[in-house]
């Protein structure tokens, strides 16, 4: 946290955006930041390379309203990648663990760059410290964050529409995309473990067959694998290790 960043990037306009929609937003000019936060004492909207790998400015989100905080930054587009620096409370004992030093991801990011690596640096406190978790870790994580990725959030349904029937005839089936398709042997290779191969006509065929009406996938929100897992050689098959809406 010594190293002093950039609060704006050349031929980048800061504006005061909007609270409407949390997350990042796209809109052909620049992107909407909105995170919400209702202890924090102030937010930094970290931006990097695209490659991830390198912090190239910290912008100061300075418009709050209620407890969503906002900036608009005319220029950027998609596929920048971010995070944010959130400073406050470290009162542990009263529920407070801001620590500006560890980046973290946007909440509603619809994608990630790079994966999770395990370390003690992700934590904000100091990993087999006397004090536990009442002490406070001044390292940066960010070398071993994934990071939020700016994506165009608009999807074309073209004659799409939502099956219409009562919600009291609904038959459900709770589905776990890999387990339902990964092994499958009549789904195409290219489409297995996939959406598509959920939607794939022999999936479809045998869920008609059942007369079920109503799909629920199991998690489907990226995840982490636990670090107990990763040193074993293993992963998390169910993946509710969620880390994004």
């Amino acid at each position: 946290m010594t190293r002093q960043l950039p609060t704006k990037l050349p031929h980048h306009s800061l504006s005061a955006g909007t609270p409407a929609k949390l997350g990042a937003h796209f809109n052909g000019e620049g992107v909407n930041f909105a995170v919400f936060s209702s202890n924090a004492e102030s937010i930094e909207l970290c931006l990097f390379t695209d490659d991830g790998k390198r912090e190239i400015a910290r912008i100061p989100l300075k418009e709050r309203t209620g407890d969503i905080w906002h900036i608009f930054v005319a220029g950027l587009g998609l596929g920048t990648k971010y995070g944010y620096r959130v400073f406050g409370p470290y009162a542990p004992e009263q529920g407070h663990r801001f620590n500006p030093h560890k980046l973290l991801l946007d909440p509603y990011a619809r994608q990630l760059h790079g994966a999770l690596k395990w370390s003690d640096t992700l934590m904000g406190y100091r990993v087999g410290s006397a004090r536990n978790d009442l002490s406070f870790d001044t390292r940066d994580n960010a070398f071993a964050m994934p990071k939020s990725v700016v994506v165009n959030d608009h999807f074309a349904w073209a004659d799409d529409r939502s099956p219409q029937f009562d919600p009291r005839e609904a038959i459900h089936y709770e589905a776990h995309i890999k387990g339902m398709t990964a092994a499958h042997p009549k789904v195409e290779a290219k489409y297995r473990g996939k959406y598509l191969g959920m939607a794939s006509e022999p999936v479809l065929e045998h869920l008609t067959k059942l007369g079920i009406n109503t799909v629920q996938l199991m998690p489907v929100h990226a995840f982490i694998n636990d670090r107990f897992l990763i040193e074993k050689g293993l992963t998390n098959y169910w993946g509710y290790n969620t880390i994004g809406f």
